[in-house]
């Protein structure tokens, strides 16, 4: 029975919260002496160092190199798509139920080292110890849950029903062939295990190319598969540029299928590249998501959980709530909490046990957030915001809000990917949902309110994939495996159906109806 695996909630209900705190400083000590070495790409099951090897740079300091990783040529490439596509006709051969235990085997490899991977995490990406174990648990949550489908379902193997009495039907669900895996930075061991996990286990081989930003997080996935049993060639590691490696991957002929999750410029391109092949692609493109918070709100509970929202992780997820909609007649009490309790949130190095907010990931997304803070001084207000001049070497910022922008603004309208939260006010509840359709996007929303009328409207009537209703733990962020599907709607994905849903796995296969006539 499928279980989520919740290590730091597990700690604290056992009273082992210093337990949790001291396994993760010591893995800190772990990747500290691992920092600076040179990384492979892995292709057939044979680590390869290239001559051309770039940095994998800690945005916490920058002049901490995690590592350096190999950089992937043309050729690379081909040899390892090649490989995917010859290790696919015995993988596709090997029975569901020991491709189940292979996963699973993954699952507890991965729980064995979840600490170091955590740690990892933090290093390479800027997530704090909370949210880094945290996307190791999804991770290993994925693993098993897909394991546990795939056992619920038969395979995908099903006995139809027979229009003669000398046949005998059945649907068989099979996979396309090699998948491109193209995973983004900010969840590099859960989101990318996700994926891989999908196309695996599945009976699809993988070629996976991991955010330039995240290199390292994913070779070690791909070594965990290994040494749990996915054969030579059936998941191969190259690593590079997303317009030089993953471009490449995106245009082969020899790809019979794509599984992206990042930004919707390159999903949509993705997309159109791929418009006259049969080939699936899956895509989850990010959201602009909203958290109305209407008169007969908490109001407490509501502040608590849309800053946890817009701000963890600096606000770099798909599902960080970046516009608030809030009832006009509470708007001044609700934002002066709201202020508050921001304010209070340390920003500093994740590694740090009471650090809530680490760095943004890179150079680019620093300067961006600087552009947007000064347009937004210009046609807005700015409450509260600013760069964090004295964490000097390293990408900090503070959690911006902003009131006063036009409906129609770029930064109410656009997925900005940082601890950016725009503040929209409501008199009507009809003009609430309005507002919150009038995106194009449509991942996750929540709502802060008492009214039954409000939430059957809020569940009917909004378009967006997860809804929450007075979540306090997080308005629209930290959708769990098996519960939770993650869906996006509209401009947010293509597929309409979910990862860590019963509806995920079909994606990676194509129906084929058997009729045997009986002798």
């Amino acid at each position: 029975m499928f279980e989520n695996e919740l290590t730091f909630m597990r700690a604290v209900m056992m009273k082992e919260e210093e337990i949790f705190h001291n396994k993760y400083e010591s893995a800190i000590s772990t990747i500290d002496k691992e920092l600076g070495k040179n990384h492979p790409i892995i292709i057939n099951g044979r680590e390869i160092i290239t001559d051309d090897i770039f940095p994998d740079i800690s945005p916490i300091d920058t002049r901490i190199i995690v590592g350096y990783a190999s950089r992937a040529n043309e050729e690379h490439i081909t040899s390892a798509i090649k490989s995917a596509k010859n290790a696919y006709r015995e993988w596709k051969r090997i029975d569901y139920k020991e491709r189940i235990r292979i996963m699973l085997k993954a699952a507890d490899i991965m729980s064995k080292q979840k600490y170091e991977l955590a740690a990892l995490i933090t290093y390479e990406n800027g997530k704090n110890r909370y949210e880094a174990i945290a996307d190791v648990d999804e991770a290993i949550d994925f693993l098993r849950y897909y394991a546990d489908e795939m056992e619920d379902n038969n395979g995908y193997i099903k006995k139809m029903n027979s229009c003669y009495a000398d046949e005998e039907n059945y649907s068989v669900m099979r996979p396309y062939g090699t998948f491109a895996v193209i995973s983004p930075f900010n969840f590099p061991i859960a989101i990318t295990t996700g994926m891989c996990t999908g196309a695996l286990i599945t009976g699809n081989t993988v070629v996976l190319k991991p955010s330039s930003d995240t290199p390292i997080s994913a070779i070690k996935i791909v070594r965990i598969f290994m040494e749990a049993g996915v054969i030579d060639g059936a998941i191969n590691l190259v690593t590079g540029s997303g317009k030089d490696v993953g471009n490449l991957l995106v245009t082969s002929r020899e790809i019979d299928g794509i599984v992206f999750t990042g930004s919707r410029d390159v999903g949509l391109s993705i997309f159109k590249t791929n418009a006259e092949s049969p080939k699936p692609i899956i895509t989850e493109m990010g959201g602009k998501n909203a958290c109305i918070v209407s008169k007969d709100a908490e109001i407490e509970k509501a502040v608590v959980a849309i800053a946890r929202a817009a701000f963890g992780y600096s606000g770099q997820k798909c599902s960080a709530c970046s516009r608030l909609i809030i009832d006009k007649s509470i708007k001044d009490e609700f934002v002066n909490k709201l202020l508050s309790f921001t304010t209070k949130l340390k920003i500093g190095n994740p590694i740090e046990r009471d650090t809530f907010i680490g760095p943004v990931i890179n150079y680019h997304a620093y300067k961006k957030y600087g552009n947007v803070l000064e347009k937004a001084s210009k046609d807005g207000k700015v409450l509260f915001g600013r760069i964090v001049d004295e964490l000097k070497h390293g990408y900090y910022v503070a959690p911006m809000i902003i009131d006063g922008l036009s409906k129609d603004h770029e930064f109410v309208k656009e997925e900005l990917f940082l601890p950016v939260l725009t503040i929209i006010e409501y008199e009507r509840f009809d003009e609430a949902i309005e507002i919150a359709n009038s995106v194009d996007y449509g991942l996750t929303a929540g709502i802060f309110t008492n009214n039954k009328d409000e939430i059957e409207r809020f569940f009917n009537e909004h378009e967006a994939g997860v809804l929450y209703v007075n979540r306090e733990r997080s308005a629209t962020t930290g959708a769990m495996v098996g519960a939770q599907p993650f869906v996006g709607w509209k401009y947010s994905g293509i597929s309409g159906k979910g990862s860590g849903s019963k509806y995920y796995l079909p994606l990676f296969m194509r129906e084929q109806s058997r009729t045997q006539c009986l002798q």
